[in-house]
């Protein structure tokens, strides 16, 4: 058993969009996230983006263009020198009650039984609330990016949540405080 990056999408990677990422031509990766990808990479551990698409439960999308895009970002990362190992993704709504949606673990528990990942040693960045709950439901060490929605989340973060999980400026500042902690 490995240790596992685990990423939020949309806030993370890309830019969130008020509504929703759709197709690959509304997404604009954020500044900075590819280069991080490619330091990820150097410690060899997967690196999993985990993601709530509640858009397409909402009928906006459709499974295969999350996937087209999900693939294109992969595309990007590996023509970067990083790279992303495995999507898994949620496509219910909130009021649908899924065990697969964050804040609940069910995806992140899903890739570490398929990816034979060790949960204790691995980390989540996200860029809310839903992310760092569901990272300390599945026993990881969350982190929580300003980009995104990451701001907004952090203003509204209860001290016993802020206490347990580390806050990054953005996706290369999270990278670096795990390499710093993982001697890579």
């Amino acid at each position: 058993m490995k240790p596992a990056i685990f990423l939020d999408r949309d806030g993370v990677l890309n830019e969130n969009r008020s509504d929703y990422v759709k197709t690959w031509a509304e997404v604009r990766i954020l500044p900075g996230a590819l280069a991080a990808l490619r330091e990820l990479a150097r410690l060899g551990w997967p690196i999993v983006v985990i993601s709530n698409q509640s858009a397409i439960g909402r009928g906006l999308t459709t499974a295969e263009a999350v996937e087209e895009i999900n693939a294109r970002l992969a595309q990007k990362a590996a023509r970067a020198g990083g790279r992303i190992d495995a999507f898994y993704f949620c496509p219910h709504r909130p009021d649908e009650g899924c065990a697969c949606r964050k804040p609940a673990p069910g995806l992140l528990l899903r890739a570490a039984r398929e990816l034979e990942v060790d949960l204790p040693r691995s980390y989540m960045i996200g860029d809310a609330l839903e992310d760092v709950r569901a990272a300390l439901a599945a026993g990881c060490t969350p982190l929580l990016v300003k980009t995104g929605r990451g701001k907004s989340m952090l203003a509204k973060m209860p001290e016993d949540l802020r206490a347990r999980c580390h806050v990054a400026e953005d996706l290369a500042d999270a990278v670096a405080w795990i390499l710093e902690r993982e001697g890579g």
